[in-house]
């Protein structure tokens, strides 16, 4: 069954093979910059940066690295919004050959101080307001960051409103002072009194890694994705081939997608750079702020999660706003309804299509076809050079059309392993696969679709959830005895998070104490918003809890 019917339904501008080039990932910058200097890069809140000026800038920042010790290998976490700063410091530290860790602004202590002690970062590049938590994140002994490079919006501001930014922030209780030392160091001093020599490492594409990515399984917490500098190579220019109606130097980009999920990262970013596109920077999604920067700024390109869109066309002024700019959507994150695709491209008389893709693949391996034929419902057919088969789960023997089983694929944008982690490593590669855990179908025409997520996963808005972590929270807390949490449906999220929690003996419930316990140790988006207090939980003869008997519970009330 390795015959890829999904080839006769590849548009004819589509080569369904490509021989990709061998490079550092950031010579898409280098090479866009040669091509198209005066090309406006990235528009961050009106201020302009072109290709000239932003490849200037990164090759300072990735000499500032190279001076203050960093060599290549070494890895640079980089916690930002979308903004010019995090697209220097990703290239920057590429171009040294230094390896990048994202990471999300949103995290807490105890997410942050994982990651960054699990990537061994040397060096951590964040704004102002974040100085204090990646302080205690770090502790005063600790030696695995060396430096925190500081950096603030009002940075690339452009005037007057860099100005204003401060007396705004002071007003709003925002303004941070900052107390810089020998390892806190501003941003900007650095880079100006650094030089911009071109810097270049030479990489083994195949084998020098360009990011860690962190994702999860279903237990514990994240674990980092190793991904090559051929692997975000071939992605990219996968998504380009995709795309092939895209004007080289002319496409305008939406980046409401944060850089920090590589989704953003990949179909945003690098693609962007590659195409030598603009990327129009929003550091954060709010809907009546991207309906005035489509209204104003006439993007053509606007990747994004299901939930994105779905804000967009329940926006009660919608009409007010001229959204013709946009041609082409790809959705990915989560399923993507029929009606949201539906009314959104009657919006915009734009293509939306969805996608599908996972850390450990650079993301993207499926996508529908954006002007030949799809498929509702359907993830769409794999990309170029790469192959899948739906196969009995934790083996690789295929299944025919038709009948479910787990997603398997394999392709150049698919991961070298996860870092330090080589048990994890042997159970997701067999034989040049990577089995995703998603379980799916594949039709006759070679469409698949994805069925059920993996067990326990919880998807709210497009961000992973990962039960266990939330749980190891929870237990934390004095007056909890057993608690779990499960994913319930969310009209706006998709999912959102439900706690189940049996107190101790003798305490009162307490949710809004619980709520704010959650919300110092984690993210935003991954604390609970439903308690549900029970007296115990149904729990198999060996004692594990039942987490579907639980949510099945939840439906028969609904339904009575």
């Amino acid at each position: 069954m390795s015959n890829k019917p999904w080839l006769r339904h590849y548009p004819v501008e589509v080569p369904p093979t490509f021989k990709y080039p061998a490079h550092n990932l950031a010579k898409f910058l280098v090479d866009s910059a040669a091509r198209y200097p005066e090309k406006t890069a990235l528009d961050f809140l009106g201020k302009k940066i072109n290709y000239r000026t932003l490849l200037d800038a990164s090759y300072r920042f990735a000499n500032m690295l190279l001076r203050l010790g960093l060599k290549k290998g070494d890895r640079v976490a980089v916690m930002l919004p979308n903004c010019p700063q995090a697209v220097t410091a990703y290239y920057g530290t590429l171009l040294m050959g230094g390896i990048v860790v994202m990471t999300n602004p949103l995290y807490m202590r105890r997410e942050l101080e994982h990651q960054l002690k699990d990537a061994g970062a040397r060096i951590i590049v964040t704004l102002d307001a974040l100085v204090e938590r990646v302080k205690k994140s770090m502790g005063e002994e600790e030696e695995y960051l060396n430096y925190i490079i500081v950096t603030s919006i009002k940075d690339s501001l452009p005037f007057p409103k860099n100005i204003l930014y401060p007396i705004k922030a002071k007003k709003d209780g925002m303004f941070v002072k900052i107390s810089y030392n020998h390892r806190v160091l501003p941003l900007l001093e650095l880079l100006k009194n650094s030089s911009a020599v071109p810097c270049e490492d030479v990489v083994d594409g195949e084998r020098d890694l360009a990011l860690i990515q962190y994702t999860g399984g279903t237990t514990g917490f994240a674990k980092g994705v190793m991904l090559t500098h051929a692997n975000l190579v071939a992605n990219t220019i996968q998504t380009q081939l995709w795309f092939y109606r895209g004007r080289i130097g002319e496409e305008k980009y939406l980046a409401a997608l944060p850089f920090f999920h590589v989704f953003g990262m990949t179909v945003l970013l690098n693609k962007a750079v590659y195409m030598a596109g603009t990327l129009i920077l929003v550091p954060r999604f709010e809907v009546e702020q991207i309906l005035k920067v489509i209204d104003r700024k006439k993007p053509t390109v606007f990747p994004g999660a299901p939930t994105m869109y779905v804000a967009i066309i329940n926006h009660p002024d919608i009409r007010k706003y001229n959204l013709s700019s946009i041609d082409v959507c790809i959705s990915g994150a989560a399923p993507l309804p029929h009606e949201v695709q539906t009314r959104f491209e009657a919006l915009t008389g734009g293509k939306l299509i969805e996608g599908y893709g996972l850390t450990e693949a650079s993301p993207v391996t499926h996508a529908n076809n954006i002007w030949e034929k799809r498929k509702s419902g359907s993830i769409g057919i794999p990309f170029p050079d790469t192959d899948a088969r739906i196969v009995i789960p934790d083996t690789l023997e295929e299944v025919e059309p038709g009948e479910i089983g787990e997603l398997a694929v394999r392709g150049p944008q698919v991961m070298q392993g996860y870092w330090n982690r080589p048990e994890d490593t042997y159970k997701a590669l067999k034989e040049g696969w990577l089995l995703t855990g998603d379980l799916g179908r594949m039709d006759e025409d070679g469409f698949f679709y994805i069925l059920d997520r993996r067990k326990d996963l919880i998807i709210a808005g497009g961000y992973n959830i990962y039960p266990r972590e939330v749980e190891e929270v929870l237990f934390e807390h004095p007056d909890v005895a057993e608690a779990i949490v499960a994913g319930v449906f969310d009209p706006y999220r998709g999912e959102t998070v439900k706690a189940f929690v049996v107190p101790r003996s003798g305490c009162v419930p307490d949710e809004e104490a619980l709520k704010q316990w959650c919300k110092e140790k984690l993210a935003a988006y991954k604390v609970p918003k439903i308690y549900e207090f029970r007296e115990s939980l149904p729990k198999t003869m060996a004692g594990k809890v039942l987490r579907r008997k639980l949510l099945e519970e939840g439906e028969e009330e609904n339904e009575n």
